[in-house]
């Protein structure tokens, strides 16, 4: 004898059905947010490659100054208020990159933080890594700009341990360059004394001074998270028609089971 279809059964296959069609759709619906969000950030790029080259002063004004934005700024170096950027990685090697203020005008303290380049990590228990000589004089320095220092996760912000912060100022008894996870102008700012421009340069081109100067770019390939979209719409779409076919066999057997029940009460009016 056949077991007896359970609606029990039939309830919870359609609960479980719906809400994986919710989760697919919310989730192809991400990946499109993903997409246009890397859309807006290569749109972003491009527009500020295509701007014309900008000399930075201590008078550029903060909206000429967008990011990707091709720029060049005259100065000093301040090898003393360097700071080493943990954890940034090239081509797989673990390493620093180095930021040193370059200023502009002496009497305002005027100086735009610059990133250098990228040092290897040097083996531990070695102290620190051997920094390239700071050239001295006016030095002409191009690159593109950021709006802030590329941000890295910290994992001690989330036990409550500061073990990669920068210091309340610089430079630090003993001259040793600090080493941070990240680095916040408003914060390095204060530590230095400095009146920095609201901007961070890239420095571009290839010195002599063995640092590297492959910067990262952002992920800009929306193609790719149009195509994850695709693929969770379709499977929501396949749970979807499963839903409408478990919903459509209820269906079916409630008419069976009335139309046998129907039939049930006719014979016995028909025997009385």
């Amino acid at each position: 004898m056949a077991r007896p279809h359970s609606t029990r059964y039939t309830v919870a296959a359609l609960l479980l059905l719906g809400i994986t069609v919710v989760i697919l759709v919310s989730l192809g619906q991400w990946q499109l947010r993903r997409s246009d969000e890397r859309r807006a950030i290569l749109a972003a790029i491009e527009a500020g490659r295509k701007q014309a080259p900008m000399v930075l002063t201590p008078a550029t004004p903060p909206e000429d100054m967008t990011a990707w934005r091709v720029a060049q700024a005259s100065g000093t170096w301040l090898p003393e208020f360097s700071v080493l950027l943990d954890n940034r990685n090239h081509d797989g090697r673990p390493g620093y990159w180095l930021a040193t203020p370059l200023l502009l005008d002496a009497s305002s303290r005027r100086a735009v933080l610059v990133l250098r380049g990228w040092l290897p990590r040097v083996i531990q228990g070695q102290g620190q890594p051997q920094l390239p000589p700071t050239p001295e004089g006016v030095q002409l320095v191009e690159g593109e700009l950021s709006v802030r220092v590329p941000r890295m996760f910290e994992l001690w912000s989330l036990g409550g341990t500061e073990a990669s912060t920068l210091p309340a100022t610089l430079p630090t008894p003993g001259g040793a360059v600090p080493q941070v996870q990240n680095l916040p102008l408003d914060a390095y700012a204060k530590a230095t004394g400095l009146a920095l421009l609201p901007t961070v340069l890239s420095q571009g081109g290839n010195g002599d001074d063995g640092m590297v100067r492959d910067w990262p770019q952002p992920s800009v390939d929306f193609q790719q998270n149009t195509s994850y979209a695709v693929q969770w719409f379709a499977f929501g779409l396949i749970a979807a028609i499963a839903w409408l076919v478990v919903l459509g066999g209820a269906i079916r057997r409630m008419r069976q089971r009335s139309g046998e029940a129907s039939r049930a009460q006719a014979r016995i009016r028909a025997r009385r």
